[in-house]
């Protein structure tokens, strides 16, 4: 087990990408890649679970250099396709096909009606583990019904032209939150597949706290389904009926990534409330204590039991006081930084930059983080091995396409 033990972090400040710019319309081919900045973190050692690091100066010549590529209108996701183009979606509801290529970026059709409010809209895109054969993809996204709002996953064919841009083709719901509840907040809508071809989904708990711990229905759970969603044999709760079926873990607030290592592990991050974000190992029909027990804080001041109060529930692996708000998450595989194969990227909105884990066996520390000046909403790795990350764009309009490399 690595030793966790007080870590020193370097937060670089990286002057030359502002979070304020004044950069023409969303995927326009026209405008010109923003000059390469590099960015340095100093090393350190794993930290405690709930242990922070000081700012230093930086020590060691570990470092990347980054550069703008362009720019969604207030994108969430992306993933890319075999031949190198990225499917990147926008909270309004518009799913956009750019071409690294040629610079250019085109429209898919066939998104169904979106409730874009708050923090809902259209969600992730994830490629079936088969897309190469049948052109399959699964998006998440917020839809309107009785009660109020609530999440959805569609999966449908992905037909593209020769013009840049495409269509969602024999569209179908395979899953929806339940129930539909009033408020914009705190939807989840994550979507990762194992090893094994399943479909995992990450279900929030709208901000109403109890529905966590309500096996009645699927929100504050993470979802284990088969490929066209119907519900696996052997999932934990498969004796207490349809909702319950589909749970394969319970307890959680917002989870806003989730990523599996090369051992098949399933790690998945979460927003605490006022302070206590969590990095969280994933275990069947385990139950994480949300809203019972938080290493946070309630928003008025009143406290919350700690995760030690109550050990019947798994306790996060890492915490995070001050919070990082936690969004989007690699574990990284790829050979252009091989320092860093197997350690896990996340991104901070509040944070505003990139979060390095390292993990050995079922442990985990954070150890150095990379400050962008930007909300950054979703990280990816590249076809190349570069690492990619979307600014979140839903303050501020327009969010940047972040390519990383290691520095020349």
């Amino acid at each position: 087990m690595v030793p966790f033990r007080h870590s020193l972090i370097f937060l670089a400040t990286l002057g030359l990408l502002t979070a304020c710019d004044n950069s023409s319309s969303p995927g326009n081919p026209d405008q010109p890649p923003a000059p390469t900045a590099e960015v340095q973190a100093a090393p350190a050692e794993p930290s405690s679970a709930s242990d922070q690091g000081e700012v230093v100066s930086p020590d060691s010549d570990t470092a990347f250099s980054v550069t703008e590529v362009t720019r969604f209108e207030a994108p969430w996701a992306m993933t890319f396709l075999p031949d190198g183009r990225l499917l990147v979606t926008e909270m309004a509801g518009n799913l956009r096909l750019h071409d690294l290529g040629t610079g250019q970026t085109g429209n898919i059709e066939g998104v169904p009606d979106v409730v874009h409010a708050g923090q809902g809209g259209l969600g992730d895109v994830l490629l079936h583990p088969q897309f190469a054969d049948n052109q399959q993809i699964y998006i998440s996204y917020v839809e309107a019904g009785d009660g109020g709002s609530g999440g959805a996953v569609a999966l449908a064919r992905l037909a593209l032209d020769e013009n840049g841009g495409g269509e969602l083709e024999d569209l179908r719901v395979i899953w929806r939150q339940t129930p539909k509840m009033s408020g914009d907040g705190h939807f989840g809508l994550r979507l990762a597949f194992d090893n094994e071809g399943m479909l995992w989904i990450s279900s929030s708990e709208r901000q109403e706290f109890d529905p966590a711990q309500d096996m009645t229905g699927n929100l504050g759970k993470i979802v284990r389904l088969n490929d066209d969603g119907s519900v696996p044999d052997d999932n934990p709760f498969t004796d207490q009926g349809e909702v319950a079926a589909q749970v394969w873990s319970l307890g959680h607030r917002n989870i806003l990534g989730m990523a599996f290592d090369a051992d098949g592990r399933l790690w998945a991050h979460e927003m605490g409330p006022e302070g206590g974000d969590e990095l969280n190992l994933i275990e069947k029909g385990a139950n994480y204590g949300y809203p019972i027990v938080s290493n946070g804080v309630h928003y008025d001041g009143s406290p919350i039991p700690d995760h030690d109060t109550r050990p019947e529930f798994n306790a996060p692996v890492i915490t995070w006081t001050p919070v990082i708000s936690p969004a989007g998450f690699i574990i990284y595989n790829g050979e252009l930084f091989p320092e860093w194969q197997g350690s896990g990227f996340i991104g901070g909105l509040s944070f505003l930059g990139l979060v390095r884990v390292e993990f050995d066996g079922e442990s985990a520390g954070d150890v150095e983080r990379f400050d962008l000046q930007r909300r950054i909403r979703e990280v990816e790795q590249g076809p190349d091995g570069a690492i990619w990350v979307l600014e979140d764009g839903r303050r501020g309009g327009n969010g940047t396409l972040l390519k990383l490399t290691p520095q020349e």
